[in-house]
């Protein structure tokens, strides 16, 4: 996962608590008496790709992948062909024979590097649009669960931030069941309500 993929999710999963700091400091109310804080922590990259959606999606981005890596292989193999015919034959081809060769190996080079370079912003486009889906149906999860353990925020765990976080505090598993209890695996989303008729 790229580090855009995770700050994009990151934004999208703490926009709401952002927006009730905002209401809050607009409020003129006395400031109520603010209890301790309740704090758990999740594994973003787990979460999102140990739901049983995620894993489906996952499993598929690498078949697309497979696919390419074969379509790959074919044309690199086709490359050689090409070189190894100019190195057998270089000597024994007429210039115009040898310069259609060079060529050919120059065309299809250029088209094997335009094809990694396609395939692999295809794969990575695939990757973002994939968590950005899961992390936007795993926000009301967070959320619910949240209100339901009575937790006052829900932190993504950060090797770069945190030191040390006991394992007790860490909810990711229950994040998944939640969620996977939420979107099970297979089911169909709900059709779209028709607009009405004019």
């Amino acid at each position: 996962m790229s580090r855009l993929t995770l700050s994009i999710l990151f934004a999208a999963l703490w926009m709401p608590l952002a927006g009730m700091a905002q209401t809050a400091s607009q409020s003129p109310a006395a400031p109520a008496a603010i209890g301790p804080a309740k704090i758990a922590w999740m594994n973003l990259e787990q979460a999102l790709l140990t739901t049983d959606e995620g894993k489906i999606m996952v499993t598929e981005i690498q078949k697309y992948i497979d696919g390419k890596n074969q379509e790959l292989d074919a044309m690199r193999k086709e490359s050689e062909k090409l070189r190894n015919q100019l190195s057998v034959q270089g000597s024994k081809l007429t210039d115009e024979a040898r310069t259609d060769l060079e060529e050919q190996i120059e065309s299809r080079d250029t088209s094997l590097q335009r094809f990694q370079q396609d395939t692999q912003k295809d794969i990575e486009n695939r990757r973002i649009r994939m968590t950005n889906y899961l992390g936007k149906r795993m926000q009301p999860v967070i959320e619910k669960l949240s209100k339901e353990k009575g937790l006052s925020a829900v932190l993504i765990l950060s090797n770069s931030r945190d030191a040390f976080v006991d394992q007790s505090f860490i909810i990711t598993e229950e994040i998944v069941k939640a969620y996977n209890q939420a979107y099970p695996a297979g089911a169909k989303a709900p059709a779209p309500t028709p607009a009405p008729q004019k």
